[in-house]
């Protein structure tokens, strides 16, 4: 099992900058891809950034691809995501996640394990 803890979240203008952590505990973090997805109320959870185990490998959104960083750390069991120039519809609750597939997966049933969510709003 993994438990993972998101923080970092909050209120921020457009064009401002936020960096979600995510810390993992229980299992071996760095034999494991991991992402990161967002969710609106009503709305299906939506791929934002996936990384492979070792780092090597980055995968992004459309939406987010230039703007959004993903990065982990396999000695603090810790993966981030740097997002800059935020708009208001990058307002959601972001959710890391452990991936259980070989390759990184855009598909949130290829994640077996969940962090609780972290709310990033983005307005004036």
């Amino acid at each position: 099992q993994m438990q993972l803890v998101e923080s970092g979240g909050g209120l921020v203008q457009p064009g401002g900058s936020l960096r979600l952590t995510c810390t993992a505990s229980g299992s071996i973090f760095s034999s494991y891809n991991m992402g990161w997805f967002r969710q609106a109320p009503g709305k299906e959870r939506e791929f934002v950034a996936g990384i492979s185990w070792s780092g090597g490998n980055t995968y992004y959104a459309d939406s987010v691809k230039g703007r959004f960083t993903i990065s982990r750390d396999n000695a603090k069991n810790t993966v981030y995501l740097q997002m800059n120039s935020l708009k208001p519809e990058d307002t959601d609750v972001y959710y890391c996640a452990r991936g259980s597939s070989v390759a990184v997966s855009t598909a949130p049933y290829d994640y077996d394990y969940w962090g609780q969510g972290t709310q990033v709003t983005v307005s004036s």
